[in-house]
């Protein structure tokens, strides 16, 4: 018997929340996780990443959700950050499902079987789709993203556990913070469907999770504060953090990121990266 089968998967970053939008909003980011998969006959995780090499690595336990992966050789590369806030777990579970569901031909609801993994699907949905998307539980509202809108990803070294972040959430909101988000979070989304730059930056703030989380990363609550300084149109914290991501203006984009690299000299990585409009793709060798 010919052993074959060979899927390639390449599926972008993604940033949750952005800004007022907790749980609901989030884009796909224009870094990538790739994978290929190679029926060998022997079952092998073959990386340079810093991630588990046996079953307990994401990609094949998303894999084996939908079949056995004896046999199987997991190729995986990722210029995604591990430290927190970009969706790499949700591109590793989003890249084994789709390999194999491509492989043998089910045709599940991918969306549905990734957020269950995740735990919500904002990450896995951005992914899947690209662009901007609205989870309205797991039914999703595409947007794409406005020409000439970019961002900067802030990478702290020192990384915070998602779950440490959502313990740092109160039970109850006042309301004059949930009527701030819904505020907020209507000026940012008629800002990016109408490419309106001064929406865009009104329509970032939020109430109700990054101020709880502040604590958890005080350099990053910082920048995302002092954006407009930089020249950005405005920050947010990248999901759970403690990545930032600063939202810029094609033209400002060097500029703001020379200036960011300068003021985290030393405790941060600073990288560019435009929302990805094309989600997660399949190509078979």
């Amino acid at each position: 018997m010919t052993l074959a089968r060979r899927r390639v998967v390449r599926v972008p970053a993604s940033s949750a929340n952005l800004g007022p939008g907790f749980d609901v909003l989030a884009a796909a980011l224009s870094i990538h996780l790739e994978l290929e998969v190679r029926e060998t006959g022997t079952f092998a995780v073959q990386t340079d990443l810093d991630i588990p090499r046996d079953r307990s690595n994401l990609v094949v336990e998303a894999f084996e959700r939908l079949h056995p992966a004896d046999g199987f050789e997991f190729r995986i590369s990722s210029s995604i950050p591990l430290s927190g806030g970009l969706g790499a777990s949700a591109a590793a579970i989003v890249a084994g499902l789709l390999a194999a569901d491509h492989l043998f031909e089910l045709d599940v609801d991918v969306l549905s079987l990734a957020s269950e993994l995740e735990g919500h699907p904002d990450n896995a949905a951005a992914a899947l789709e690209g662009g901007i998307v609205i989870c309205e539980g797991l039914r999703v509202h595409r947007l794409e993203p406005p020409m000439g809108l970019e961002a900067a990803v802030v990478v702290p070294a020192e990384a915070v556990r998602t779950e440490t972040a959502r313990a740092a959430l109160p039970a109850t909101v006042p309301l004059a913070d949930a009527v701030f988000n819904i505020a907020h979070a209507s000026t940012l989304m008629l800002g990016l469907a109408t490419a309106d730059w001064d929406l865009i930056a009104a329509g970032l703030h939020d109430r109700l999770h990054q101020p709880h989380r502040a604590h958890l990363y005080p350099r990053s609550a910082e920048l995302v504060e002092r954006a407009t300084a930089f020249g950005a149109l405005g920050a947010t914290i990248s999901g759970a953090g403690p990545t930032v991501l600063v939202w810029c203006r094609y033209e400002q984009t060097g500029a703001v990121i020379e200036a960011l690299s300068r003021e985290t000299e030393g405790w941060a990585t600073v990288m560019r990266a435009s929302i990805e409009p094309q989600g997660a793709d399949v190509r078979e060798l």
